[in-house]
């Protein structure tokens, strides 16, 4: 997770994060976008993982900077209910879709 450390206090980019098309390059949809944000707000993004498991990316925000990145995985039944990923899980994500999430935090921080 220290490959995101960097994305935490930067400015998010409220343009990017509403391109679908930009971040569907990614392999990422926006389902939670704020607009505006308030002064402390979460956007919520999704991705698949395994082909099968639906992640979702959590980014909280205040006054318009990161300040949490959070990774969680969507329970199949109802997607409402999220549990966290174990280390495994998350070393795994990171070591098949790390480089496309850190050009995905590049770009809505732009």
């Amino acid at each position: 997770m220290e490959r995101f450390r960097k994305y935490m206090g930067k400015d998010i980019n409220l343009e990017n994060i509403k391109n679908s098309n930009r971040l569907s390059a990614f392999g990422i949809t926006c389902t939670y976008l704020p607009d505006p944000p308030c002064e402390f707000d979460e956007f919520e993004f999704s991705t698949d993982f395994n082909g099968q498991d639906n992640i979702v990316i959590t980014v909280a925000i205040e006054l318009g900077k990161i300040q949490r990145i959070m990774f969680s995985v969507a329970d199949k039944r109802d997607p409402e209910v999220t549990r966290s990923l174990t280390e495994s899980q998350v070393a795994e994500l990171l070591l098949k879709k790390g480089d496309q999430l850190v050009e995905f935090f590049a770009y809505i921080t732009q």
